[in-house]
């Protein structure tokens, strides 16, 4: 490509390695994006038609699902159809910048819903007689709607900006999805001034969400340690277990590949992040939220069992 013409699309390198291994990496990433339909549907499924589960932390969880779907769905087909065929797969610049804000916007929602879901979960735990009254259907159809909003409308510009660059280095992106540190490595431009204001925004966007997690789980591991009983106690902590592991792996991830001054890092290191967070968190989730929550399990047998009983009619 000259130095003087502008990219108008990008060939995605994906996985290196020989045919035989990346139809392994097929059938592996098939098989973990299917059971990640499937579990985070059926959550949603279930917290719909279950009234055991018609509580904020369960309306929280379904939009948490959704997010999950909405993330996987925006990485691995593309990522699957990579391995599948020969050769690079090839994106134009709207398709690359369609995914890359899909992928921005649909974290930042989930960040801010799981900081939503921490403070729920303090109210739970700490302020529990008047839970109900904070925590009224009419304030969790708001939190909700303003996370999504807020998750959409905050990626509008860092996308923007990150395309008014000139790409004329090179038109091959060493990932498997339109990633922005590759795309910075593409440019042409100054983009240091760029890159550390986008820097500041994943710093406020991360930082912000997981400030109220942490203020949260303080006061709730004090809260769970002054109850008298170990069964108390134990029961305290499973509310708030299985947030909590997503919460580490989401944040942890992310700290890694998003909160960082220069987005440049190695692409293998950039594609190993990442197939922990659009691959492995989302296909853990159901998992997590399902093994180690006693309503949730109750609710999936009584639906076995429902839908068994139906098939022998």
């Amino acid at each position: 490509m000259s130095n003087h013409s502008r990219a108008t699309e990008f060939c995605l390198l994906g996985f290196p390695g020989s045919e035989e291994l990346h139809h392994i990496l097929f059938a592996t990433f098939f098989l973990f994006y299917s059971v990640t339909l499937m579990g985070n549907t059926v959550i949603i499924v279930i917290v719909c038609v279950d009234k055991r589960l018609q509580s904020p932390m369960y309306f929280f969880l379904g939009h948490l699902s959704a997010l999950e779907i909405l993330t996987t769905s925006i990485i691995i087909p593309v990522m699957l159809r990579g391995l599948l065929l020969p050769g690079m797969q090839i994106i134009s610049l709207a398709g690359c910048a369609t995914q890359l804000f899909l992928n921005l916007a649909v974290g930042t929602t989930e960040f801010a819903l799981m900081g939503v879901m921490a403070v729920d979960r303090y109210v739970a735990v700490c302020n529990p007689l008047r839970y109900n009254i904070i925590m009224n259907s009419h304030t969790c159809i708001w939190v909700v709607i303003v996370s999504w909003v807020f998750g959409f409308l905050s990626e509008i510009w860092p996308v923007y900006a990150t395309f008014q660059l000139t790409f004329c280095k090179s038109n091959v992106l060493d990932h498997f999805y339109c990633d922005r540190g590759q795309l910075f490595k593409l440019s042409c431009d100054d983009s240091l001034f760029t890159e550390f204001i986008l820097f500041l925004m994943a710093i406020f966007i991360i930082i912000g969400s997981l400030v109220p997690t942490i203020v949260s789980y303080t006061y709730i591991i004090s809260t769970i340690l002054k109850i008298p009983t170990a069964s108390g106690r134990r029961k305290a902590f499973s509310t708030c277990a299985s947030h909590f592991t997503i919460v580490v792996l989401g944040y942890g991830s992310c700290l890694f590949l998003y909160v960082k001054p220069n987005q440049r890092q190695a692409a293998q290191y950039n594609k190993i992040v990442s197939l922990l967070i659009s691959v492995v968190t989302p296909f853990l989730n159901p998992f997590i939220f399902t093994l180690r929550n006693d309503k949730v399990k109750e609710a999936l047998r009584d639906s076995v069992k429902r839908s068994c009983q139906l098939f022998k009619y």
